[in-house]
């Protein structure tokens, strides 16, 4: 449930991402969005099909929104899908890793998962405090980690609560040659039933560049240092766990948190209000 909080939050983010913008171009000059039908460019690796009915903004426009929100960037997205009529977004980032093998796909442990998910949580919410942000608290698998090897996807969502408020994040990760297009959906817990299978349909209109996908791979190709497990808890950090260093998944928690932030406060408002803004339409009930 929305709450007078949340909407005030998004006022407020979506204040200073106006403001964020007009201080970034020029005067009298507001960023467009890309609105379907229309293919949108995601980098120099992939590409998705825009219908009608959705707008997309390139990767510094995403970092704009982000950071008007108070929320850090990778300097990795590449970009922000949003449908004009429906409460949910999705952002896209690519991680430059190399081919990751999917030797484990028949070795997902989803508790072991979930366990070191929670205790790489716990240090999360001890960066979170000192930030003066408020504790995210991991309730568990909204859906298990699933790959499917036709396509080389690899899916989870999280359900989690930060000060009584449900948050969901359900996660993607697009395998490719040279290395993972991470898609995160965000959407409010309870619309995530009935959001999945529109997102489901967009995203098979996701493809590669020639030469990008995983079926490309050629011996020579740069190797990821770590599996579909450690995609899962954060990658960078697993494979830095495996060596003795700190925390298996700190790093994960330390990315996902800005995409939790966005989802707490009002997904809906925000969104609908950042389009707006943006591209100077106008508001239609």
């Amino acid at each position: 449930m929305t709450t007078p909080k949340t909407i005030l939050l998004a006022a407020v983010a979506t204040t200073l991402l106006t403001v964020s913008l007009v201080a970034q171009d020029a005067p009298g000059k507001k960023p467009k969005a890309l609105e379907g039908p229309a293919t949108a460019k995601l980098g120099e690796v992939a590409q998705i099909e825009l219908p009608v009915g959705y707008a997309f903004f390139d990767g510094k426009t995403t970092r704009a929104i982000m950071a008007s929100s108070g929320e850090p960037t990778s300097g990795n997205e590449l970009g922000l899908l949003h449908p004009t009529n429906a409460p949910w977004s999705v952002i896209f980032e690519f991680s430059n890793i190399g081919f990751v093998k999917d030797d484990e796909k028949d070795q997902l442990d989803p508790d072991k998962l979930l366990a070191a998910i929670k205790a790489g949580n716990d240090e999360g919410n001890k960066e979170r405090e000192r930030n003066g942000n408020p504790p995210l608290i991991i309730v568990g698998w909204e859906q298990p980690p699933k790959y499917d090897p036709t396509t080389h996807n690899l899916t989870w969502a999280i359900r989690a609560t930060s000060e009584g408020r449900e948050i969901l994040n359900y996660n993607t990760r697009l395998l490719g040659r040279k290395g993972v297009m991470e898609v995160v959906l965000i959407c409010a817990p309870d619309e995530f039933s009935k959001t999945l299978p529109a997102f489901s349909a967009l995203l098979a209109n996701h493809t590669f560049q020639t030469g990008e996908s995983y079926a490309e791979y050629k011996p020579g190709d740069k190797i990821a240092k770590y599996g579909l497990g450690a995609l899962i808890l954060g990658g960078g950090a697993v494979a830095a766990a495996k060596l003795g260093l700190l925390g298996p998944v700190i790093l994960f928690f330390k990315k996902a948190w800005k995409l939790v932030v966005v989802a707490i406060v009002a997904v809906a408002s925000f969104f609908k209000k950042i389009l707006n803004k943006i591209t100077g339409n106008r508001s239609e009930s």
